[in-house]
């Protein structure tokens, strides 16, 4: 199985430089790319008699290095794969929007999700990686020397820079210490299992808001692109990194925790977009992270020999009374006890779903 490793570089200042002389590259193709596919299509709709070909990302290639390379030398500083990486993803990025899998693609703005990708002379030692035109660079942690990568991706977060690459990881089947496990996910607790296990989620947003906030206020009248501007700003994406860091720590525990110990776990096809419309629990919602939960748990059981079943959402695992089956017609969101009217019983919520669950997937 193919697993991505990420670690952070440790970079001198020419070494930054070169990587922003990296990403601004690919960024800009890009961005140039973008615009003239979307010419493209806005001639096509004007003029269905007279259609262009949609271009591949080998056309864009050919005519960004007959067109932009002579008008722009400082392509030469970086390595050409930079711009060709750029012009894939987005040929892909295209496919996928007419495929009606996600949303077209934009303009690159800078400084926000800024990456590039490299091939070629690529080479990993004990603590420092090789990338074609930089040469070698340190990192902080020991890396696998077992398996040479076939490309690298380099980020920046903030003001740190990561690369990342897949591993070749076996696959474990150990015996599991819970055969079947249901899972409610909720607002008040993150995870609740039908064995009684409650995990609390991190909630990192809401504790760092008011800070966030602060940075965000001090920094509204600053000369955009000056140097206190550009302090306020990194400070501000340091803090979005924290919080990411542990919301991120908290999910990963907790979904290596269920796939290790559990055989077969049970949770609900949460419409996640669909929460999210409810503007007084968005942003309680979207601290919790149920998506990238349920992404964590689905390669996870993959990788540890588990199985991840996903009920319908429309099963009333929150309605339904674990003990006898009646199901109730409504349950408002400040019951926090269900109880029911035909056996009387009293249990929480959130674990009276979680069993209902466990039961579904039995």
């Amino acid at each position: 199985m193919l697993l991505g490793f990420k670690t952070e570089l440790k970079l001198n200042n020419q070494q930054r430089t070169q990587l922003a002389k990296h990403v601004g590259v690919a960024r800009h193709a890009w961005n140039w790319g973008l615009a003239l596919i979307k010419n493209i299509l806005d001639h096509n709709q004007a003029n269905p008699q007279d259609k262009i070909k949609f271009p591949t990302a080998v056309d864009l290639h050919k005519w960004l290095v007959a067109m932009v390379k002579p008008e722009c030398p400082w392509y030469y500083d970086v390595s050409k794969c930079a711009p060709q990486y750029a012009l894939r993803q987005l040929s892909e990025a295209w496919k996928q929007a007419f495929k009606k899998i996600k949303q077209p693609p934009r303009f690159k703005k800078k400084g926000r999700a800024d990456s590039f990708t490299v091939d070629g002379s690529l080479a990993v030692d004990h603590y420092r990686i090789k990338v074609p035109v930089i040469g070698w660079l340190k990192t902080y942690e020991r890396l696998p020397v077992d398996q040479k990568p076939k490309s690298y991706t380099i980020s920046r977060i903030a003001d740190k820079w990561f690369v990342s690459w897949k591993i070749e990881v076996a696959l474990t089947n150990e015996s599991k210490l819970v055969p079947v496990v249901g899972v409610d996910l909720g607002i008040k607790a993150l995870a609740t299992l039908s064995t009684g296990e409650v995990f609390e989620g991190a909630k990192s947003y809401r504790k760092y808001e008011k800070k966030l906030s602060r940075l965000q206020w001090l920094n509204r009248y600053k000369v955009k692109g000056s140097s206190n501007w550009k302090k306020a700003q990194i400070q501000i994406a340091r803090l979005h990194r924290k919080i990411a860091n542990i919301r991120k720590d908290t999910l990963h525990k907790l979904t290596t925790y269920l796939a290790k110990n559990h055989g077969k776990i049970g949770i609900e096809d949460l419409n996640v977009s669909g929460m999210l419309a409810n503007h007084k629990l968005a942003k309680a919602i979207a601290d919790m992270g149920f998506y990238e939960f349920r992404r964590q748990l689905e390669y996870k059981c993959e990788l540890y020999g588990s199985e991840l079943v996903v009920i319908d959402r429309w099963f009333s695992s929150s309605k339904t009374c674990s003990n006898c089956g009646t199901k109730k017609e409504t349950l408002s969101l400040s019951e926090r006890v269900f109880k029911c009217d035909c056996c009387g019983l009293e249990i929480d919520r959130d674990l009276n779903a979680s069993i209902n669950l466990e039961k579904a997937v039995s």
